[in-house]
């Protein structure tokens, strides 16, 4: 549930927007925009938490370049700064909700046109250019206690000839020890093409993933590969990885759906929400 044409909870939940509404209005009104994801932030997580769902992979943290065809108004801005004011803001609201943040996808996906969910998904730049845009949300949010990161299946040819999941360079080399990244590591859905043409078998895919600094893997749209996996994969958790992901767990603090919606903060919070649209459309994108 992240908003805009990605929101999966819809019947019964607030209705919220894309991002990119909110760097809209980061553009004119800073403080606002601050405010309002906030707002995005802790309803997003209340209504989630109140039905028993510990997290959601939010919030996006890619750079919109204006050329991706998946990340598109998902990004909160193309300026990494505001990307990374708006970011902290949403996880500040998750956490009044009761929920921890995961941001994605690491190191950065919004610079490349293709859709790695549909094919293979290269991204020719070199490091230092990655690392001067693209990095500074992910820097950021890591040093204000970020919980999750979901890296890219990406492959960036200059660093790896791996996509960026299944590479120890880019979890364990960079993620973990340049940027010190302590908290869980979750795959992208292993079952997108951009990690198939990387390994066709899911069970290697798994491996590979793990193997790679994974802590938990994800398969979402391939209940064959999930079979697949759970027979033939022979993984023992270590303690730290249970220990990252004991730390996902939500913290309810507000019962029922019923008696969240009697909550004072909440109700403030959908109305301002409501008008997110409204606000935007008054307000030029730079």
């Amino acid at each position: 549930m992240k908003g805009g044409r990605v929101q999966r909870f819809q019947k019964d939940f607030t209705r919220l927007p894309a991002m990119r509404e909110l760097g809209k209005i980061w553009d004119r009104q800073s403080a606002r925009a601050r405010h309002l994801a906030k707002q995005v932030g802790f309803v997003l997580a209340a209504e989630l938490n109140t039905c028993g769902v510990d997290f959601s992979f939010t919030p996006v943290l890619d750079l919109d370049y204006g050329q991706s065809c998946v990340i598109g108004n998902r990004a909160f801005h193309h300026d990494p700064n505001a990307v990374t004011d708006l970011a902290h803001n949403l996880m500040l609201g998750l956490r009044k909700g009761g929920m921890q943040a995961i941001g994605k996808h690491f190191p950065g996906h919004g610079y490349i046109q293709t859709d790695s969910h549909l094919e293979k998904s290269i991204d020719q730049r070199r490091y230092i250019d990655i690392e001067m845009n693209d990095l500074i949300p992910f820097r950021h949010m890591i040093d204000s206690g970020l919980a999750g990161i979901m890296p890219a299946h990406v492959i960036y040819p200059e660093i790896d000839q791996k996509p960026a999941g299944f590479s120890t360079i880019w979890l364990q080399k960079i993620l973990r020890t340049e940027l010190q990244f302590e908290g869980c590591i979750f795959s992208d859905d292993l079952s997108m093409h951009g990690a198939g043409d990387y390994l066709e078998s899911m069970l290697l895919r798994a491996q590979a993933a793990l193997g790679a600094g994974c802590d938990v893997i994800l398969v979402c749209n391939n209940p064959a590969g999930a079979d697949e996996i759970l027979t033939g994969l022979h993984w023992e958790m270590s303690a730290t990885s249970l220990s990252r992901l004991a730390r996902m767990h939500a913290r309810n603090n507000f019962g029922s759906l019923i008696k969240l919606h009697e909550n004072g903060d909440y109700v403030q919070a959908v109305r301002e929400i409501g008008a997110i649209g409204c606000e935007s459309q008054e307000l030029p994108f730079q």
